[in-house]
């Protein structure tokens, strides 16, 4: 990851990054995940249907993705928890060796407790060159604090390194400046500066309520004669860029945000499975159904029938249950 713009200092980063809360914004979305706490929840009888589903001849998909895709993360731990108490074996290891492929990866990140998954994705955002730069700003700029304070420690004991390390070894420029403040203020969020034009910049995104921001937004608009984007665009390039148009889209939009990303990953040649688990996996109690209503909005077309026509194979079940329903 490598990035041309103006380096900025980071004192002054982490001074904007210290007064805003934007991920508090994104967590009021709390109530409206797709994924729900399963009313009748029966421990033991989850731990014997998956102890069925890997025990016969063959592996049955659709019972565990059933089990899996109607419990909460939490219930899904109790599962973990009673299936090692049960059969001394591990639950993740033994569904890892009846799968492969897609429906293994999206098994075992429904079957981490959160912060492990944001912890891992964020280690393949910043060890894999070909991930793109904006993952990394999607789990920094968009869990709340105490999620992301424990995404880090966890990060640091799994890997035996601090992400911020990661970061300086990975990253360069602005784009490192901007990761590391995100990394250390879990407030989550950034604007570039210097001691020019962006020097106001910095006056007016310190400001705490990011319903103002978004005014700011449509003032800058209305003065200049051109969306904020633009200026972004033609000031900086390469990561530097792609973070902050990723970060003005959440500030505008959360929902939206994730509905864009989504129809990217389904856009490609081949969808980018890795971004439609973390994202469907990640918002499924959260703010699923927002995004669901910004997808079809703004695409004319329900993220559950894209989903259909686009994911092939044992993966698509699961990534459709997540989803839970089309939306008319």
């Amino acid at each position: 990851m490598s990035v041309s713009s103006q380096k900025t200092g980071p004192s002054l980063t982490q001074e904007i990054l210290s007064h805003l809360g934007l991920a508090n914004k994104t967590a009021a979305w709390g109530t409206l995940g797709t994924l729900r706490t399963f009313l009748s929840f029966s421990v033991d009888k989850d731990v014997q249907r998956l102890l069925r589903a890997i025990a016969g001849r063959g592996v049955d998909h659709s019972a565990i993705v059933d089990v899996l895709t109607n419990r909460s993360r939490e219930q899904r731990q109790l599962i973990s928890r009673a299936f090692q108490e049960r059969t001394q074996q591990d639950l993740l290891k033994s569904l890892q060796a009846a799968l492969s492929g897609n429906p293994e990866r999206i098994v075992v990140a429904l079957l981490q407790p959160a912060a492990h998954f944001d912890a891992w994705e964020l280690r393949t955002a910043l060890k894999d060159s070909g991930s793109p730069e904006d993952v990394a700003v999607e789990i920094l700029a968009t869990r709340t604090p105490p999620q992301l304070k424990e995404c880090l420690a966890v990060y640091k004991h799994n890997f035996q390194v601090e992400a911020k390390e990661d970061i300086k070894s990975k990253t360069s420029g602005f784009f490192q400046d901007l990761l590391l403040a995100l990394a250390k203020d879990v407030q989550a969020l950034m604007w570039p500066a210097g001691r020019s034009t962006e020097s106001t910049w910095v006056l007016v995104f310190t400001q705490r309520n990011p319903e103002h921001l978004i005014r700011v937004l449509d003032q800058y608009q209305r003065y200049t004669g051109h969306g904020f984007e633009k200026t972004v665009r033609d000031r900086l390039h390469g990561a530097a860029q792609v973070a902050l148009l990723s970060l003005a889209s959440v500030i505008r939009n959360t929902p939206l945000y994730f509905a864009d990303k989504l129809q990217q990953a389904l856009q490609e040649t081949e969808p980018n499975y890795q971004d439609l688990m973390r994202i469907l996996i990640s918002r499924s109690e959260t703010d699923l159904l927002s995004i669901r209503a910004e997808f079809k909005k703004k695409f004319g077309k329900s993220l559950y029938s894209s989903l259909q026509d686009a994911v092939k194979g044992d993966c698509r079940s699961a990534l459709l249950a997540l989803c839970r329903a089309e939306d008319l």
